[in-house]
């Protein structure tokens, strides 16, 4: 079987930027309703520190060189979204910080609430040549579910090298 060529359409990049509309859309609806979620609803983002764009306070970014998840539930304030990421207050060992998060930081959205999850790689970490592939890291098709019934989608492009 002969390999299918190199496409020169950034399908993957396409796909991503999409999934990240999907958090600002929600983040967005949860702004404009007074930063008030709706039901049992709460979030758990994970997002690259380091990651052009990212604003967070100096102990916090040493406590978390690499990535962090923060939780939006029932303590926090000052929700801003823009087409490109988003402000908000939290406490971190009850001291208040703001933090600016840009969508492309973003590794991972999960609200548990109703199992639903989407994660993709953070802008700048598509360049698979960045590090070797690890057994599980080609999927059987380019869109998967989690086995367990949960909303987790997963979309990873294996590139060839």
């Amino acid at each position: 079987m002969s390999e299918a060529p190199d496409s020169l359409i950034p399908y993957d990049e396409i796909v991503q930027e999409a999934l990240r509309a999907v958090v600002g859309r929600v983040l967005g609806q949860v702004e404009a309703s007074g930063s008030v979620l709706p039901g049992n609803h709460h979030f758990y983002i994970t997002f690259k520190t380091g990651a052009p764009g990212v604003s967070i306070p100096d102990r916090l970014r040493e406590r978390f060189p690499d990535e962090m998840t923060i939780v939006l539930q029932n303590k926090f304030w000052d929700l801003n979204v823009t087409d490109t990421g988003f402000t908000v207050g939290l406490s971190f060992s009850q001291i208040p910080a703001t933090l600016v998060i840009p969508f492309s930081a973003i590794t991972a959205f999960v609200d548990p609430a109703v199992d639903f999850g989407l994660q993709f790689q953070a802008i700048g970490d598509l360049d698979d040549e960045l590090h070797e592939a690890a057994e599980n890291d080609v999927p059987e098709s380019p869109v998967t579910t989690a086995d367990d019934g949960s909303n987790v989608v997963t979309v990873d492009f294996g590139r060839k090298k």
